[in-house]
Order: structure tokens, then sequence, then C-alpha cells
């Protein structure tokens, strides 16, 4: 994990920061967040199903499940200190190359693209994140995560 000032951040743009460690996506995690979302569909939840007639012969995690990891395992990547709070902006260029089966694991590589200081409390710091499925030829979800840092 790195840790940096936040008034030293910009000094790792244009770099790869590092990689969390490996989550599995769970079966009962697909669920929970069918759950939460109303949304309930067989490619997510009928296991049997899936294993006969869907093309990954598996249920698959939400796409959006997987994007809503990307503030927990960067987080577990960088460790920005001088802030008293760090909030989700948004996602740029959000895509999902590749489904998620259940069981399987993801990580997330972080990039430091930008960092602009928009006024004397808050510095916006945008991150290219690719969330790698171990084993996989194409990543589980690419985006450019914003994260708006505020002073403390």
């Amino acid at each position: 994990m790195l840790t940096v000032q936040l008034d030293d951040l910009a000094h790792h743009k244009n770099s790869v920061i590092g990689h969390s460690p490996w989550k599995t996506i769970s079966q009962e995690m697909i669920q929970a967040f069918a759950d939460a979302t109303g949304d309930h569909q067989w490619i997510h939840l009928d296991v049997e199903r899936a294993r006969r007639e869907s093309p990954w012969k598996s249920t698959v995690a939400h796409g959006f499940l997987t994007a809503s990891l990307i503030p927990l395992l960067n987080q577990q990547v960088i460790n920005v200190q001088g802030k008293s709070a760090s909030i989700n902006y948004g996602l740029n260029k959000l895509r999902f190359p590749a489904a998620v089966k259940a069981g399987a694991q993801i990580r997330s590589k972080m990039e430091l693209l930008d960092v602009t200081r928009v006024d004397e409390q808050r510095t916006l710091a945008t991150y290219r994140t690719t969330l790698e499925i171990r084993g996989g030829e194409k990543p589980a979800c690419v985006a450019e995560h914003l994260a708006m840092y505020v002073r403390s």
C-alpha cells in the first residue's frame, strides 16, 4: 500500500499506484446485491439455469456490484493522508469487458491520471481503476474513478 500526503499526491501522476488484495465474489454477495437493487435476473441468481443456459455456465455478478467495490478495493491500495474525508465524486468511461462468475476473485489495479486542486479545501484525483479477474484474459471493469479529498 502506498501512503502519501495529499500535497504530494501529484508526484505519482501517470504511474501505477499498485494492486489490491484479491476479493472473492460469492453467490451470497450477488444475492444481497440483487435484493438491495431489485435486479433479480436469473443470470445472477438461478444457479442451475445459469449452468444450463447462460454463456458463462455460471451465475455472474451484476456489473454495478463489481463497480461498487471500486472504493473498497482502492482504499486497500492507497492511503492519502492530510485529508478529513474522501468522497466518491463519480466515474468516467465505465465499462464491463468481462463477466465475473460467482466464486471468482477480483482485484483493483490503480493508476493515478490527474490531480486537480479545486479550492483551498478540496482536491480532485482521477484514477484509472482496472478490476482484474484472477486467471481472466479481460478485466471485469475499467473506469476512471474520481475521488474528492477534503483537507483536514
